[in-house]
Order: structure tokens, then C-alpha cells, then sequence
């Protein structure tokens, strides 16, 4: 059998097994998105990591970089598989893969990353960096006091919720019930007029879940309960994030050991990993996934 008749048969064996698999899952519901790779080595790392069986599907090509990706959508989700795929080393359209697990990647592996942002250093001398005569510094002035008015409106949210994650990681209940409550508290006294257009928003949207899982773990009885609570609150605290102004880099994590494998995440002030969920269990057990500077 000749080479090219040989690629044809096992590009007809992969979509046959892809077709194979997504028939196995209920609920069907089917994305194609870009994750970045080289080789077939690749294609074995992202499909294992995306793969959960009849639940979640992932079919990558090498020559577009494309992945067609198949999931229950009553049991997961497109940025669930995409989180995975993160972890395993490959960056994707919504979420970049940790440092550290890239450069862990065999070199034939490490492509190009197109996603990540090339740092600049703050010493190169750009016409744009000196001159001064083209900033408007009244609305530079107003910019930062508006950026500053945000950041106080919302500080207290954000503060007791990372009280709350640090006593979770403590696996200290009592402090969690305190610091739940005072969260619930600072997010009922937030002033909606002093937010921007994109805060007010997602405000609207997760105010009421963010109370009411706020003052669930503020009642419940056992830390195992807090930390589950604790997942939903950060579901919505990391929208929240993601348009608020921040007065320093907000480090978004994920665990993938959590209920039972299913994973959960959360937020952080600190890049090094303190995980609420198993607190000194499994101090150090998940990464960051994401960075968020506004």
C-alpha cells in the first residue's frame, strides 16, 4: 500500500472512531474550536485530556489546528473540556495553558504560541513613550480616578471573598461561615450607580446567586458543604472579575480532583496554588488557568 493511500485509510479510520464516539453521548451538542499543536503526539494529548467517555468528545486536526469538540450538554461544557485541554499544555481560543506545563511539553511539541501575549520591556524607547505632548492628562486624571472609584466600590467584595477562600484552605468552618457572611454583606451594600457599563451588567446578573450562595455558606453546617457552595460562588465571582478593575493581578484556578473528578474552580490574589477544596490534604493539587489584569 502506498504512502498516500495509507494517510487516506487512517484519516477514514480517525473520522469513522470520531463519529464512533460523539454517537455514544446524549444530549449532543457540537463546537469546533482552534487549539494549537504540532503532531500527532499532540493529537493523543489533547483528545485524552478533552475526552470523558459518553460524555465529552474531542476529534483534533494537525493541519488546521481545529478540534471539533462533542459534549452532554447536561452533564459538562465547551470551557470545561477547554480547561482540561489547557492543563494538559495546549493553549485554545478561551484559555492559555500554565507556563510551567508548557515548558514541560516535549520539544517537538511546544508550537508557536500565538495566544500569549509578548511582554514588553518597560526600558525600550518608543516615540510613542516619550512623547508626552500627545497625552491628554485631564482625561488621563479623570481615567484613573474613575478606574480607582471602581476598584474601592468593589474592593470589599473581592477582599471577603478571598477571606473566604483562605479559610476554606485552612479548612476552618468557622471562619468560613464568618467571612461568608460579611461577603454577603459588602455585596448587598454595593452601590450600582458607581460601576462601569460592562460591571453593571454582569452585576445584574449575579447579584442575586452571589447573596444567596454567600448566605448559604454563611448557615451550612460542615466544610464539605461550604466548599461545594463555595464552586458556585466563584462561578459567578469570575465573571465578575473578568470586568472589574483590579488593583493587582486576580489569578483564576482550577482543581480537576474535586467532585469526583468533574473539577471546580476558584480565584486568588496569589499565582502559587492553595487549594480551598482539599485544604492541607492536597495543599498544592491544581494550577492556574488564567490571569486576569485589568
Amino acid at each position: 500500500m502506498s504512502n498516500p493511500v495509507l494517510k487516506i485509510w487512517m484519516i477514514v479510520c480517525v473520522l469513522l472512531l470520531s463519529v464512533s464516539s460523539f454517537a455514544q453521548i446524549s444530549n449532543l451538542q457540537t463546537e469546533t474550536v482552534k487549539i494549537y499543536g504540532n503532531c500527532d503526539m499532540c493529537k493523543s494529548t489533547i483528545e485524552k485530556a478533552g475526552n470523558i467517555k459518553k460524555v465529552a468528545a474531542v476529534a483534533w486536526t494537525e493541519n488546521t489546528k481545529m478540534a471539533e469538540i462533542a459534549y452532554d450538554s447536561k452533564k459538562t461544557n465547551p470551557d470545561e473540556i477547554l480547561k482540561r485541554i489547557a492543563l494538559a499544555g495546549y493553549d485554545n481560543e478561551k484559555f492559555l495553558a500554565p507556563d510551567d506545563v508548557y515548558a514541560k511539553l516535549p520539544e517537538c511539541c511546544r508550537y508557536k504560541r500565538a495566544l500569549k501575549p509578548v511582554v514588553k520591556s518597560h526600558g525600550s524607547n518608543t516615540p510613542a513613550q516619550n512623547d508626552h505632548s500627545a497625552h491628554n492628562h485631564a482625561e488621563m486624571g479623570r481615567t484613573k480616578e474613575m478606574a480607582k472609584q471602581n476598584v474601592t466600590e468593589l474592593k470589599a467584595v473581592f477582599d471577603n471573598y478571598f477571606l473566604l477562600k483562605d479559610a476554606l484552605v485552612k479548612t476552618d468552618a468557622g471562619a468560613a461561615s464568618s467571612n461568608a457572611a460579611q461577603l454577603a454583606k459588602a455585596i448587598k451594600a454595593v452601590e450600582m450607580t458607581k460601576l462601569s457599563t460592562g460591571e453593571h451588567t454582569v452585576w445584574m446578573s449575579v447579584m442575586k446567586d452571589l447573596i444567596s450562595n454567600a448566605e448559604k455558606v454563611a448557615t451550612a453546617k460542615g466544610i464539605s458543604t461550604q466548599r461545594g457552595l463555595f464552586a458556585l460562588l466563584s462561578k459567578n465571582m469570575y465573571e465578575l472579575a473578568r470586568v472589574s478593575k483590579q488593583d493587582a493581578s486576580v489569578y483564576y484556578q482550577y482543581c480537576p480532583m474535586y467532585n469526583n473528578g468533574k473539577g471546580a474552580n476558584w480565584l486568588s490574589k496569589e499565582n502559587a496554588v492553595k487549594n480551598p477544596y482539599y485544604g492541607a490534604q492536597m495543599m498544592t493539587c491544581g494550577s492556574t488557568v488564567e490571569t486576569i489584569s485589568n
